[in-house]
């Protein structure tokens, strides 16, 4: 007996799915009763499902369409819901706010793929198909980062970004704000960090070849105000999304020194915001000048991102310039460090005490899964073994192995790809293939996975439609098995995604087809991608 459709084209693929005999007709006279709590939620039934199709959706007290939130429903938490569709009504249930929301996403995947793109003009009604659905995400952590420090992003296009989010039911937004080539956000207390470092003179033009690299005459530039971050913020929460911020240090922080060259390790040099890609060795020196300016920094940022987590980078930091600096190596002695080297840990130690003292979470990458302190979330990125490691010494961990959740790298090895990461493709499979805490763990071991996420880094993917063909279809695979757990299975996430496309056109996302030949001009919406 062949799959329901119903089954086949939703994505995430939900808990459990129970097709039903009959239609349910949204018209113009179909009302919405919102039982309380459920006002969020109502909210956005009619932001997006009245966009949609054009209909009204009133509010009324004996409407057809019942959200309803139940504390004792139990088993959902905090993300999950119950969905029943007949011809008769509609009703969404779940234990919280943020489940109903989760919920209206899958009422929106059930509308044919056309309402999408703002409905059809002179149509009256719109049919869903009869179900019961009871749907429980695998993981708390589904995410996906960008990178908006190598090539800045307009705030418009953040917002789009968490509009799709939401709709596959990812629920972290990680903004990689600060970098070597670029400082987006305002502080304040230090105005130099966007005058000065929000701006490079020119950048890397593809990746570095024998000869070096070559670069464009562009001048690169942009920053945030705040409101707009606490805009961006305010709209991901009304989809269930949080926006986790990331400040770099105590590498990475190349455009900073720039404005600021006192926190350095040689005062007395000037910098430029780097215009190279990789890795620079220009790192913040150690001496409390530092420690003030990481703090005030992060007090102004934890006013703008109320997130739990506060992403404070801490991998790929050269130690060279510690350990030939004699304040560097003297610190170090002074507080009973081995050697120079071990300022790094130390470093991240008192930034992240910081943010414990008020109350948050410091968040990290981890290029061994051991060289952070206890108290933060650990970012897994270099080996899948680092997640076990982290797990190990007791870490919460969000695995995310480079060479499966990095979507800068090409999708495949076709000539007509657009230009990506350096190294070897990552195709679909292989992200959909992704598990972030294997069934051969300890029980205890795999509960301290918080899940995993996606990452888009922006050195080579400049514009909107450079990301989102990077990210799609793969970031589809990836909200898939991250909600699914081990129930995903690759034929039928591919058989689910085929319809699912039809969404993604509606939206205009550009995206690698499935069947592409080898050049991905076999899409309209990639027309717009660079060779």
């Amino acid at each position: 007996m062949p799959v329901p459709r119903l089954d086949l084209s939703l994505v995430p693929r939900p808990s459990r799915v129970s097709p039903r005999p009959g239609r349910f007709v949204l018209g113009r006279d179909t009302t919405v009763r919102t039982l309380p709590g459920a006002e969020p939620a109502a909210a956005l039934l009619r932001t997006l499902i009245g966009r949609d199709t054009r209909l009204p959706l009133h509010a009324s007290a004996d409407g057809r369409i019942v959200l309803a939130l139940d504390p004792e429903l139990e088993g959902l938490g905090d993300e999950g819901y119950g969905l029943t569709v007949s011809p008769q009504a509609l009703l969404l249930r779940a234990a919280g706010p943020t489940g109903l929301l989760r919920g209206v996403q899958t009422i929106r995947q059930l509308l044919p793929p056309e309402a999408l793109s703002g409905g059809v003009p002179g149509t009256d009604t719109w049919e869903l198909p009869c179900a019961e659905i009871s749907d429980v995400p695998a993981y708390p952590w589904r995410g996906a980062m960008l990178d908006v420090a190598r090539h800045f992003q307009p705030v418009e296009y953040l917002h789009r970004y968490v509009d799709l989010m939401a709709l596959h039911k990812l629920n972290t937004l990680h903004l990689h704000l600060t970098d070597d080539q670029g400082w987006r956000m305002p502080v304040d207390a230090y105005p130099r960090l966007t005058g000065v470092g929000a701006r490079r003179a020119r950048s890397q033009d593809g990746p570095t070849g024998p000869d070096g690299a070559r670069f464009d005459a562009v001048p690169h530039s942009g920053s945030y105000t705040k409101e707009e971050l606490r805009a961006l913020v305010r709209h991901a929460a009304s989809l269930g999304v949080e926006v986790v911020p990331e400040i770099e240090m105590p590498g990475h922080a190349r455009a900073a020194l720039a404005a600021y060259p006192e926190l350095g390790n040689d005062p007395s040099r000037e910098l430029d915001v780097w215009t190279h890609w990789g890795v620079c060795d220009t790192v913040f020196g150690v001496h409390e000048e530092v420690f003030d300016f990481c703090r005030t920094v992060l007090d102004e940022v934890m006013d703008v991102f109320p997130s739990r987590h506060i992403h404070i980078g801490g991998d790929e930091c050269p130690t060279t310039e510690w350990e030939r600096s004699p304040a560097a190596r003297a610190r170090a002695a002074a507080e009973g460090l081995p050697d120079a080297r071990a300022l790094h840990g130390w470093f991240l130690g008192r930034v992240g005490a910081h943010l414990v003292e008020r109350g948050r979470v410091p968040l990290g990458w981890a290029v061994t899964g051991s060289e952070l302190p206890l108290d933060f979330t650990v970012m897994t990125w270099h080996e899948p073994t680092h997640a076990r490691t982290a797990v190990e010494r007791g870490h919460r961990v969000v695995a995310a192995h480079h060479r499966a959740t990095y979507l800068d790298y090409a999708q495949s090895g076709d000539p007509g790809e657009p230009v990506a990461q350096p190294g070897a493709p990552v195709p679909l499979r292989t992200v959909h293939d992704h598990e972030p805490a294997p069934a051969a763990w300890p029980e205890e071991q795999r509960a301290l996975v918080l899940g995993t996420q996606a990452h888009v880094w922006t050195e080579y993917a400049r514009t909107p439609d450079e990301i989102e063909y990077l990210s799609y279809p793969r970031l589809c695979a990836l909200a898939d098995r991250s909600w699914s757990g081990g129930r995903g299975d690759w034929p039928g996430f591919v058989e689910r995604l085929r319809h699912h496309t039809a969404r993604l056109d509606a939206l205009g996302v550009p995206y690698r087809p499935l069947d592409a030949r080898p050049s991905p001009a076999a899409s309209a919406g990639t027309a717009r991608i660079r060779p």
